[in-house]
């Protein structure tokens, strides 16, 4: 049954996993603080629609959980967020991608797990359809944005989510530097109640 408590929904980029560098920091952090209920990291179809068929269904099983988007997850995140009024914290989102994705048509490989797949028109497509306006809640929205990020341009997060609350910080890279350290902040976004001992040495 969905539960009214806090909980996080980690929504992974293209061709990422579960097995990416952040989903296993948060994994192993809210393990510590023995959290790992609360949270749900789905292996995401490389379909879009099919995609966004388990994000809703991990929603009905949490209940209002805090929608943690990388890269095209952030995408996918903010389509969710928008439908749903859900609460939304996007690391390095890409915005608009059907766009992009237009440049990368044909045989992809995911890259944590080797699984080959095409990428066609339909999926672009897909996308595209999941295009919301510019969301201007910057109490729902938070934003962590590194001008470093070498697979996107975080200007155009900055001028998309410009009504919203964001972090820019000066270098880093796509995979956001730091992110481990700033799990706390997650938590506390999300609804978490805790004290500041609850992370010592994590």
């Amino acid at each position: 049954m969905p539960s009214d408590r806090p909980s996080i929904l980690y929504i992974h980029g293209f061709n990422s996993s579960p097995q990416s560098q952040k989903a296993r920091q948060l994994a192993s952090f809210m393990q510590r603080l023995g959290l790992a209920d609360r949270l749900r990291v789905p292996a995401l179809s490389s379909c879009p629609r099919e995609a966004m068929a388990q994000l809703e269904a991990a929603i009905v099983e949490l209940g209002q959980p805090l929608l943690l988007g990388s890269s095209l997850g952030g995408f996918f995140a903010t389509a969710l967020a928008e439908r749903h009024r859900l609460k939304a914290l996007l690391v390095n989102p890409a915005v608009l991608p059907c766009r992009r994705f237009q440049d990368y048509l044909g045989p992809q490989t995911n890259y944590y797990t080797g699984e080959t797949w095409e990428l066609t028109p339909g999926h672009v497509e897909a996308l595209a359809a999941l295009e919301v306006p510019a969301p201007e809640d910057a109490e729902r929205y938070w934003v962590w944005l590194q001008t470093g990020d070498q697979t996107l341009d975080y200007r155009e997060a900055v001028a998309y989510y410009r009504g919203c609350r964001l972090r820019i910080e000066e270098g880093g890279d796509h995979s956001f530097q730091g992110f481990a350290e700033r799990l706390p902040e997650v938590l506390a976004f999300a609804g978490f109640d805790f004290v500041a001992s609850d992370f010592s040495d994590s």
